[in-house]
């Protein structure tokens, strides 16, 4: 689901990238630990703030992202470019990743997932495109804020069928990944860690 012009304008500025870099990104590190290299994959990468720190804070070697809005993708292409071949971005859909399975030693969700209608098939793609032992960093908004009436006359998301943490979590396991960390703030907001088993 596209963004609508509030969220896009709230999205695209500094202070989201504040919070992104000095609190999000800093409890993910915290909850699940650096990667020590490898490849990883950021869904829904926006304008490429969470592809810069997964390099430079993650300790990646290299980042595939992609976004289902060409605005953010023609963004993300613009600030990574210096980055070289570190960094490969598409437009595509987290329903449908266009990659291999078990291609990646991380997945990374910046608050992508509760923007998806089928969200339970994009984590199923999630555990696909991991390797075994690979590790999912999620950042996600909770059903309570989504539903909130303020919000709902905001901001668009899909409101069928949203989550609280516990239900995250629960889809999580079900999609065969191990979460082992999971932090909430106000029922609002959670964050998760989770492990594809390294043997089946």
């Amino acid at each position: 689901m596209l963004l609508n012009r509030i969220e896009y304008a709230l999205m695209n500025n500094p202070a989201r990238a504040f919070v992104q870099r000095r609190f999000e990104a800093k409890r993910l590190l915290r909850m699940g630990g650096t990667m020590h290299g490898g490849r990883a994959l950021e869904i829904g990468c926006g304008r490429g703030v969470g592809t810069e720190l997964i390099l430079d804070s993650f300790g990646a070697d290299s980042v595939d992202a992609f976004d289902l809005d060409p605005r953010m993708v023609a963004l993300a292409r613009k600030r990574l470019a210096a980055r070289g071949s570190r960094v490969r971005v598409w437009v595509g859909d987290a329903t449908a990743i266009c990659a291999p399975d078990a291609s990646y030693e991380a997945v990374f969700d910046f608050g992508i997932i509760h923007h998806i209608p089928d969200w339970r098939s994009a984590l199923a793609e999630i555990h696909r495109v991991l390797e075994p032992g690979g590790v999912f960093y999620g950042e996600e908004v909770l059903r309570r804020f989504i539903l909130h009436p303020v919000v709902r006359g905001l901001l668009e998301h899909p409101l069928r069928d949203r989550f609280d943490a516990s239900e995250f979590a629960e889809a999580l396991t079900a999609s065969g990944l191990e979460p082992f960390a999971t932090e909430e703030l106000w029922g609002s907001f959670a964050w998760f860690a989770a492990r594809k088993p390294a043997t089946p």
